[in-house]
């Protein structure tokens, strides 16, 4: 990844900037699996700190989290856990998924960057944030950008100097300049965006 971050900074000087003031970003990574795809599913349209919040109710309610466990459980009872109950219903659909073998996640670290997503977007609950973070932070793909993230898009406007927030489509844009390591510029964005928020 430094390799990367090196190859990104030259060029484009603002990334650059950003790594100059807050050093390369941590290599977040998290597990494959349906406990990762559950918490980022919990993260959809709320802070990082309110999502692992509601991942640590979920597993004080029912114990670990696994398909099989999920999957015998009502979306009731996991929305009894202080989920909300459309994402409680995601959750118990995306068990449902798994254990059928609808859903294969141990094959999506083998497939291209198109499948594996596409096979992530034909689960209940997971939409294109959601596939493209599952990229990015289980499966450590290099070149994924995640075009509807806020943090990103805010981050991207202060480095960039952009009178607004960029839409999605001028982010997406300006993103493919860094391909192909968009998932390390994201990465560098995101290093800047909590940078700012915890000053």
């Amino acid at each position: 990844m430094l390799r990367a971050v090196t190859q990104l900074c030259r060029g484009d000087p603002d990334l650059g900037r950003v790594v100059a003031r807050h050093g390369p970003p941590p290599l977040w990574a998290r597990r494959p699996g349906l406990a990762t795809l559950v918490r980022i599913i919990l993260e959809q349209q709320v802070s990082l700190a309110s999502a692992r919040a509601a991942f640590m109710r979920l597993q004080a309610g029912i114990g670990p989290v696994s398909a099989a466990r999920l999957s015998g459980l009502s979306p009731n009872r996991i929305a009894a856990c202080g989920i909300t109950r459309q994402k409680a219903a995601f959750i118990h659909g995306l068990a449902v998924d798994v254990l059928a073998g609808d859903l294969q996640l141990r094959s999506l670290s083998e497939a291209e960057d198109p499948a594996a997503r596409s096979a992530l977007l034909r689960a209940r609950g997971i939409g294109p944030w959601t596939a493209d973070i599952y990229l990015i932070m289980a499966l450590l793909r290099p070149d994924v950008w995640p075009d509807r993230d806020l943090a990103l898009l805010k981050s991207m406007k202060s480095i960039k100097g952009l009178p607004s927030d960029p839409s999605p489509d001028v982010g997406r844009r300006i993103a493919e300049t860094w391909a192909p390591w968009r998932s390390v510029a994201a990465r560098i964005l995101w290093h800047d965006y909590l940078a700012r928020k915890n000053r």
